[in-house]
């Protein structure tokens, strides 16, 4: 009996819906993949910059059934949610460590993932982390970072500290188009404003001050 062999219509994708892929999407994603979160895990991403909500994602995908997200402003969180947040946690109202240590009932989280690049957020992923935690370090520090003792549990914790520096290459694009292209998350609601090549200054003017809720910007030549 003969096969009967359909082939898949090709896909287009517009250049919004890949814009975040070579930059944003792949190091998000590579907090996730570095973090070996597993299916069921319970995963802490402080930050919700573009960054941490592709992390969010990411952790999503990977199959991570409880997540936290904290951040300063509300429409991230939001945005967090549609990605796949379960807990979104505004820094600003309440403290993320003592929220997430009640809602685990004092376990901790397997992953925390750090979007942001601070002493503060740093802390806290370790101070949510349970024994043998992976904290996914994404940030970048301009200054000194130190390792607290108690939030490090003395080196006794049997906690893994990994970074992610943008991962790039032509089968790493390739997969991440797939998941663009299967519709598995949609990242196109993160440019907020739009500029032509001949305002760039006032695009950056206006993401460097992140005023108007902007998350990213897109300058068309």
């Amino acid at each position: 009996m003969p096969w009967l062999i359909s082939r898949p219509s090709q896909i287009f994708l517009t250049d919004e819906q890949v814009l975040m892929c070579p930059d944003i999407m792949s190091t998000g994603f590579g907090g996730a993949e570095n973090g070996q979160i597993r299916i069921g895990d319970t995963v802490a991403i402080f930050a919700q910059g573009p960054i941490g909500l592709c992390a969010t994602a990411g952790a999503k995908l990977k199959g991570a059934t409880q997540i936290f997200t904290i951040d300063t402003v509300e429409k991230r969180l939001e945005m967090s949610k549609r990605l796949g947040a379960t807990t979104t946690i505004n820094y600003k109202t309440h403290d993320p460590v003592e929220v997430i240590k009640d809602m685990t009932h004092g376990r901790g989280v397997d992953v925390a993932i750090e979007a942001l690049g601070t002493q503060t957020t740093f802390e806290s992923c370790l101070r949510v982390l349970k024994p043998g935690g992976v904290l996914s370090s994404l940030g970048v520090y301009s200054g000194k970072l130190t390792l607290p003792l108690d939030a490090f549990a003395a080196g006794l914790g049997d906690h893994k500290v990994v970074t992610t520096l943008c991962p790039g290459g032509k089968e790493r694009m390739r997969r991440l188009l797939n998941v663009v292209a299967s519709g598995a998350v949609d990242l196109k609601p993160f440019v907020t404003h739009r500029f032509k090549l001949s305002e760039i200054e006032k695009a950056y003017d206006l993401f460097a001050n992140q005023r108007d809720g902007v998350i990213k910007v897109a300058i068309t030549p």
